[in-house]
């Protein structure tokens, strides 16, 4: 069995702390590595080094900070199909998927490479009497990312991305469950001409994490995983007087008007909705057709394209539709919100919880599952499934199923699918959710714009990649300069009252 390590100081570090927790191949249910779990001693030490590198990439000026990540780049196209393969062995998710996952990160560095122009500072010429005025951003220092399991490498490189580019040093705690891409991801900056120490990858359970809170070298945190922790990191983070940003869970609903393409909308609900199993913050799970008709309509659609979807392991071939959940406890945890939707009263039109796969019989597969007359008290429609399974919530009118959608307490992404172009304006106006699909069932933004959802589904004020990135990992300076004018006349070294 293969043990990973630390990434320290540009070099694989093997951990110290005694630690470890398994990795596994969740489509086979067996482990294939030890991860170590570090100590809070060995977090301090990561964070020391990379305070002790940071100032002399701080000095680096930017064109020659993005050239790095222009070589990232290059090296992520050229070891594409090996980052895709560990991600899949590690997630479970197929391996077009996995090869999407690193390209919305490699998305975000290429915007990162044009950091020489979102680092630009303001400038006023005389202000006042031989007085300008200027502002520089300025990197923090060392910041951190806590990063989850469902995206290995994009979010990671969301986080990575913008904080190095403006000049910092970066602390990595990647999840637990799938380390292996951050640690690859840490490699190939390292051959791309990163310094030694810029960017640590550290391992870790929750004593890493607390010890990434409280280090008071620490200047920000970017975090992504479930609204408690994100709630947690929060509070304590910004108690210990970090700049904080944190993304937590999602009920991302799709309303499907009486005008709709219904053949368009079933297509886009079953590739939101069970797509990487279900396991995406932005995956659609709460279907909302309005009128009755509608909902039938949708159902009889929607029946045979889920029937049809393939369910297996990556190595499969390139037509499985998705894989399995990530461990034996998320599987357990699926089934469960499944039996809890039957016994609260929703119709299960499609039952997934007795999937089985030959030869795979100890992975970890849901099959995929749909219910329909969902109410709004029900387990099903109130939690984070994470998993495949897709709910019917039917709505009388356009202002009742707008009303499921901005009641919830989660607010990540929502959509609407309607050929209306006033119900679609009124909608995008309204709803109070981060991120608004218009005919598009999984509104991310692209990579020159934000990512980040409203109520309980985002704390802090600022977004993940695009300009907000930016804002987040530099803080503004700004300078007053006099260069008194007339000095062979008798310079006057006051400042004179401005007019």
């Amino acid at each position: 069995m293969k043990d990973l390590t630390h990434f320290v100081n540009g070099q694989h570090t093997a951990g110290t702390s005694g630690r470890f927790a398994d990795v596994y191949n969740p489509a086979l249910g067996q482990v294939q590595a030890r991860v170590p779990l570090a100590s809070k001693a060995e977090v301090d030490a990561a964070i020391a080094a990379a305070a002790e590198a940071q100032p002399g990439w701080a000095a680096t000026n930017p064109q020659r900070r993005a050239r790095v990540l222009m070589e990232f780049v290059r090296l992520l196209n050229r070891d594409m199909d090996k980052l895709a393969e560990a991600l899949s062995s590690e997630h479970g998710k197929t391996l077009p998927d996995a090869k999407g996952d690193v390209q919305r990160g490699l998305e975000v560095i290429e915007f990162c490479i044009g950091a020489p122009h979102l680092l630009k500072g303001e400038f006023t010429d005389s202000a006042g009497p031989g007085i300008d005025m200027y502002s520089m951003r300025q990197p923090l220092g060392v910041v951190a990312g806590i990063t989850p399991f469902n995206f290995p490498a994009m979010i990671p490189m969301w986080k990575m991305g913008p904080a190095l580019a403006c000049g910092n040093a970066f602390i990595l705690k990647p999840s637990e469950r799938d380390p292996s891409v951050p640690l690859m991801l840490a490699e190939l900056l390292q051959e791309a001409g990163l310094p030694d120490g810029v960017l640590q990858v550290v391992n870790g359970d929750k004593e890493a994490v607390d010890a990434i809170l409280d280090n008071p070298a620490i200047q920000a945190i970017g975090f992504v995983g479930s609204t408690p922790i994100a709630e947690y990191i929060y509070g304590r983070g910004c108690s210990n007087g970090k700049r904080v940003q944190c993304f937590g869970g999602a009920k991302n609903h799709m309303i499907v008007m009486p005008d709709a393409d219904m053949d368009q909308a079933a297509d886009a609900l079953v590739g939101a909705g069970y797509g990487a199993a279900g396991e995406r913050c932005m995956a659609i799970s709460v279907a909302v057709p309005v009128g009755e008709e509608t909902a039938d309509r949708l159902i009889e659609k929607l029946v045979p394209r889920i029937e049809k979807l393939k369910v297996g392991p990556y190595t499969a071939g390139s037509d499985v539709d998705y894989g399995p959940v990530i461990t034996a406890e998320a599987r357990k945890r699926v089934l469960s919100l499944i039996e809890s939707g039957v016994t609260q009263g929703a119709d299960l039109v499609i039952d997934g919880r007795a999937f089985a796969l030959q030869g795979y019989e100890a992975g970890y597969f849901v099959g995929p599952t749909l219910f329909d007359r969902v109410t709004t008290d029900m387990d099903i429609y109130r939690t984070e499934i994470f998993g495949p399974v897709l709910s019917t919530v039917r709505a009388k009118t356009y202002e009742e199923a707008l009303g499921y959608a901005m009641d919830h307490e989660y607010g990540n992404g929502t959509a609407i699918f309607t050929r209306d172009g006033d119900t679609a304006r009124d909608f995008a106006s309204r709803i109070n959710i981060g991120m608004v699909g218009i005919n598009v069932p999984i509104p991310v933004p692209l990579a020159y714009h934000t990512f980040g959802g409203w109520k309980k589904s985002g704390f802090g004020d600022l977004n993940q990649h695009g300009p907000d990135a930016f804002r987040f990992y530099t803080r503004t300076k700004t300078v007053t300069a006099r260069w008194p004018s007339g000095l062979k006349e008798g310079g006057e070294f006051h400042f004179k009252q401005m007019d």
